[in-house]
């Protein structure tokens, strides 16, 4: 299952992202999305976990949690 992460703040690392992620189950992919001029994060992130019972787990618990001073959101990935 994609998830997408947003109101990151601008400092938060895909490994920090990945660490939080990977306490509710297997980590497929972590992309912080990068401005390509500056190469600077975007403030949102995609996250991709083989399993849709852990990503469900991690939405409930992470949306609305707070990452380096930023409340963030957690859902499902449109298609």
């Amino acid at each position: 299952m994609k998830l997408i992460i947003r109101n990151l703040s601008r400092s938060t690392t895909e490994s920090e992202l990945k660490a939080m992620f990977e306490v509710y189950g297997v980590v497929q992919s972590c992309n912080l999305v990068l401005d390509k001029e500056t190469g600077e994060s975007k403030g949102f992130a995609f996250v991709e976990m083989p399993k849709p019972g852990d990503a469900k787990a991690a939405t409930k618990n992470l949306n609305g949690s707070e990452l380096a001073g930023s409340k963030i959101r957690v859902k499902k990935a449109q298609p």
